[in-house]
């Protein structure tokens, strides 16, 4: 759930290990505004978390690490407000916190979502 990929690199974020910057461009033509909620349409939280596990897994590719890019999970999520029809972008700030590469590659990671500059979900 993201249109580009501003940023990504090695070196800065948080813990200068890497961090991504990635956006969604915000209509109201997007599908899930026409299913959730009939009466009260939003982007569905899922979708936004979701969006921070793929860019994630895009980061291990990036590295030229192997495996699926598929998330494991998440240690705590939380969310401070939504994304509506008259919102313009979604951004994504992903912290890489370490990768294990034994065998097995795991990525960890902080990742932050905002509408319009304005913090909404953390996980």
């Amino acid at each position: 759930m993201f249109d580009s990929i501003d940023q990504i690199d090695k070196i800065s974020g948080k813990y200068s290990k890497g961090k991504i910057i990635a956006n969604l461009n915000i209509n109201e033509g997007l599908w899930f505004f026409n299913v959730h909620f009939k009466s009260d349409p939003v982007m569905p939280g899922c979708l936004g978390l979701d969006a921070m596990w793929q860019l994630l897994g895009f980061y291990l590719c990036w590295l030229k690490l192997p495996g699926y890019g598929r998330a494991l999970g998440s240690d705590k999520v939380k969310f401070f407000g939504q994304v509506t029809p008259n919102a313009k972008k979604v951004r994504y700030e992903i912290h890489i916190k370490r990768v294990i590469n034994r065998g097995a590659v795991v990525g960890f990671a902080d990742g932050d979502m905002f509408v319009d500059d304005r913090h909404v979900y953390s996980a």
